[in-house]
């Protein structure tokens, strides 16, 4: 495969702000508890028809499914109080940060919960005696590599289980997303809003899996990052690196056409997927298109377009996105103060 540039063309949106247009467009578009892991699940099962990743595209179709069911039978887990938020809101930072929140036991439970709900499932796949290794794991362990998961470090991570403890974790903080928000709605409050790092969650201060061009009555046809822990996403302007935020060298980068020319114009069906790519910083990240394909799903896309980041990488770019599911590279390492 190979890949085809398309040069940078202003949409709709960005022609508005230039213009100085005021545009309302919802910043935050949180996870729905019923639809997030099953539309998810049901995006996975399409890609992987056909796909050379097939068996593994099943397979995380299968944890997704269990994810589903975790989400819904999640117990309370504490939530920022009001001062927490407010403090949270006038600092500029997400309320329920990765890095920082004192994690509840109950993801624990919840990782417990996925490995109990995927054995039955798993019956003659080679992925079963890990899971049930798993099974036996400590706290201490569990804790320890989950730490590493969220400070996104490599050095001492299982990658093996590391996409299982990271499916507990998306659901946990799912829950804890939706949960702050309903408390927050009690207390006439917004939880969540914008924060200083325009690159990360604002609920949780994650790295986006990918962007998505969203399509819908309320948000028309612009870009929102999807947060690779807790699903939320929120709104950035197209034409901007979502890692320097420069809107220089920005380039369009995917795989060959996909589909048969259409009748109308002998045009092949541009790809769903896309690399946006940064020449003044060297990052990418990866864009669904609503508009191509109404069924894609930033995480399961991702996913399946594994080939897109290697022809990518070759050419000289690193990943800014995180899919928790499918680690690989080298991770940004956190600065130290000490330059370099």
């Amino acid at each position: 495969m190979s890949l085809t540039q398309a040069a940078p063309l202003l949409t709709p949106e960005e022609i508005a702000i230039r213009a100085g247009g005021q545009q309302q467009v919802p910043f935050l578009v949180l996870p729905q508890r019923a639809s997030v892991f099953a539309e998810r699940e049901i995006r996975l099962r399409q890609l992987a028809a056909g796909h050379p990743m097939r068996d593994f595209l099943i397979f995380m179709a299968e944890v997704v499914h269990a994810q589903h069911r975790a989400l819904q039978d999640c117990p309370a887990v504490e939530v920022p109080d009001d001062a927490a938020l407010e403090s949270a809101a006038r600092l500029g930072m997400p309320a329920v940060p990765a890095t920082d929140w004192p994690r509840d036991p109950a993801w624990r439970a919840v990782f417990r919960s996925l490995l109990d709900s995927l054995v039955p499932r798993l019956a003659g796949s080679p992925a079963l005696a890990t899971v049930q290794a798993l099974r036996e794991v400590d706290d201490e362990w569990l804790d320890a590599q989950a730490d590493l998961l969220l400070h996104n470090l490599m050095l001492g991570l299982e990658l093996g289980p590391a996409p299982l403890i990271g499916a507990a974790l998306q659901v946990y903080w799912t829950h804890l997303v939706l949960s702050t928000q309903a408390a927050g709605e009690k207390s006439r409050l917004a939880p969540f809003g914008r924060t200083d790092d325009a690159t990360a969650c604002p609920c949780c201060g994650s790295h986006p899996t990918a962007s998505v061009s969203r399509v819908n009555a309320t948000a028309g046809n612009y870009r929102y990052l999807h947060c690779s822990l807790c699903s939320t996403q929120w709104h950035m302007v197209r034409i901007k690196c979502s890692h320097c935020e420069g809107t220089k060298g920005i380039q369009y980068q995917s795989l060959e056409p996909v589909g048969a020319a259409t009748a109308e114009g002998n045009r092949a069906v541009k790809h769903p997927v896309e690399a946006e790519t940064c020449d003044e910083c060297g990052h990418y990240l990866k864009i669904v298109h609503m508009e191509r394909d109404a069924q894609v799903e930033p995480v399961a896309d991702d996913l399946a377009s594994v080939t897109l980041d290697l022809l990518v990488s070759e050419a000289g770019f690193q990943r800014h996105g995180v899919n928790l599911m499918l680690l690989f590279g080298e991770p940004d390492i956190p600065d130290d103060g000490g330059g370099g």
